[in-house]
């Protein structure tokens, strides 16, 4: 059980995303926080990220894993496809 809001969540999940972003840009990507919503938080990969291969495991080991690190262990991670970020309910 995470003890901490959605609205809670929102700045330290920001911030911890930033940490990540300077290493997605080396290879050309980037991220974008979109919202938490019951522990889950919502992001969309753009750039070069977009179809890679590796965007799976740059999800998992490296955005969520920071999260985690950073903030609670037990928070996931989401990525949202182009053109779903108002639909997140049915992801």
């Amino acid at each position: 059980m995470i003890p901490f809001t959605d609205e809670e969540l929102i700045n330290p999940v920001r911030t911890s995303i930033d940490k990540i972003r300077p290493s997605l840009a080396l290879d050309g990507g980037d991220i974008d926080f979109i919202t938490v919503k019951n522990a889950n938080v919502y992001v969309q990969l753009k750039g070069a990220c977009v179809g890679c291969a590796s965007s799976g495991n740059t999800l998992k080991f490296g955005v969520e894993r920071q999260l985690k690190i950073d903030i609670h262990p037990e928070l996931v991670v989401i990525n949202v496809p182009a053109g779903m970020e108002n639909d997140i309910d049915n992801l």
